[in-house]
């Protein structure tokens, strides 16, 4: 992903709302799995880390693009942002070149 696309997902994602929350029991297969779907049908998704959560937000996003083999626009304090682009037929977010 160059700097550019990056850059235009974040003016995408900062208007977004958060559409999961990891909590207490950080990163379950059952969140994988709801990120996963929502990465497919969404394409761009921002994640918030609670304060009762004591991983480490960055590590967190590490982990979370490793499992749904996706990319991390950007961590910044206690929001994760994250992007997966989609199949041809329902791909949603066109990137600049």
């Amino acid at each position: 992903m160059t700097t550019k696309q990056r850059a235009y997902l974040k003016g995408l994602a900062m208007t977004m709302d958060p559409v999961f929350q990891i909590g207490k029991n950080s990163m379950t297969p059952e969140l994988t799995s709801a990120i996963q779907e929502a990465l497919a049908a969404r394409e761009l998704i921002k994640v918030s880390v609670l304060k009762n959560c004591a991983d480490d937000p960055k590590e967190l996003a590490g982990i979370i693009a490793e499992r749904t083999q996706s990319d991390v626009v950007q961590v910044i304090g206690k929001k994760i942002v994250l992007y997966k682009e989609g199949k041809d037929k329902n791909k949603k977010i066109e990137l600049p070149k």
